[in-house]
């Protein structure tokens, strides 16, 4: 998904919405991508995409600087149309469990914006969708897959499988009309707007094993995001749970020690040299109090003349050995 810059309309008319579709048709031939669901408001846009090849970066470049260009012309304007990158959520295919969830959360955004009259139309009369399509096939776009979806129903893409999505999407958007604060209806919705993936922790653990050999190619610095934070504190636990091994200690006698001890201050020395995790993880998980005193911990293993904890320093590199 990409929002307008400044939190902006990208689409100033009906025109500019064809023109988007237009791009994303020339994208989708260019790149072979392929769209499970969209859906065009005013301000963002979501893409429930698949891309057989690994393309995703230079096609959403191509995308979002040509419609910014067409937009640009048709408006004689000039300058930057998105708000910086776009988000990317990575979902787990290999389960049926998480097309329907982020499809769902597409296609019911107009019903949540409230961008038709809930009570007297319908949700397929929002046409800058792809739910229309998905009732009307013979209408849909040569890069629109419904099957997918529909088949993580338990329905086909048949007559008797597009009226029961017709009746199931009707039924949320009738919870929505009854909730009191719609954007909170589904838990997985929170999900998808704050968080990086979609999927099983076995699909997060394969996922951040990859970024393990990204990082190691390339600078710390170049990744950010709530993906390398993840990441950070599962690598910082495993720190911890070899400094302990290696200093004989335990989490629970590591707890039990006073907060300035010479091993809580090698741990956290330790472990920050090797991460970014915040004050806040290492306080809370070597325990040594208020995360004011990690660099206190820091600036004591700096020392060269502190000799026993010089000492300690050397035993715990040996982790690395």
């Amino acid at each position: 998904m990409s929002r307008g810059n400044h939190q902006e309309a990208i689409y100033q008319d009906d025109i500019d919405r064809q023109i988007f579709l237009e791009t994303l048709t020339e994208v989708c031939t260019r790149t072979g991508w392929r769209i499970h669901a969209y859906v065009l408001m005013g301000n963002h846009y979501h893409l429930l995409l698949e891309t057989p090849e690994p393309n995703l970066v230079m096609g959403m470049k191509w995308l979002q600087g040509t419609y910014t260009q067409r937009f640009n012309a048709h408006h004689r304007e000039w300058g930057h149309l998105f708000q910086g990158r776009y988000k990317a959520l990575l979902i787990d295919n290999k389960s049926n469990d998480y097309f329907p969830i982020v499809s769902t959360y597409i296609h019911l955004n107009p019903a949540r914006a409230k961008s038709f009259d809930l009570q007297e139309e319908r949700l397929s009369d929002f046409i800058w969708s792809s739910y229309p399509f998905y009732l009307r096939a013979s209408k849909r776009p040569a890069w629109l897959y419904a099957d997918r979806v529909l088949g993580c129903h338990g329905v086909g893409d048949g007559r008797k499988g597009r009226t029961w999505y017709r009746q199931y999407m009707q039924q949320r958007v009738m919870e929505i009309v009854r909730s009191k604060d719609p954007h909170q209806l589904d838990p997985d919705w929170s999900h998808i707007r704050q968080g990086w993936y979609l999927g099983c922790n076995t699909f997060r653990d394969n996922l951040l094993d990859k970024l393990d050999t990204l990082r190691s190619e390339r600078k710390r610095s170049s990744f950010s995001g709530p993906e390398i934070r993840m990441h950070n504190e599962r690598e910082a636990q495993r720190l911890l749970s070899a400094g302990l091994k290696q200093l004989s200690l335990t989490d629970q006698s590591l707890e039990s020690l006073a907060k300035g001890a010479p091993e809580k201050k090698v741990l956290v020395w330790y472990i920050r040299s090797k991460t970014t995790v915040t004050n806040d993880w290492l306080s809370e998980h070597i325990h040594c109090g208020h995360p004011a005193n990690i660099s206190r911990c820091m600036n004591a293993v700096k020392d060269k003349k502190n000799k026993p904890i010089q000492c300690l320093a050397k035993i715990i590199l040996k982790c690395e050995d």
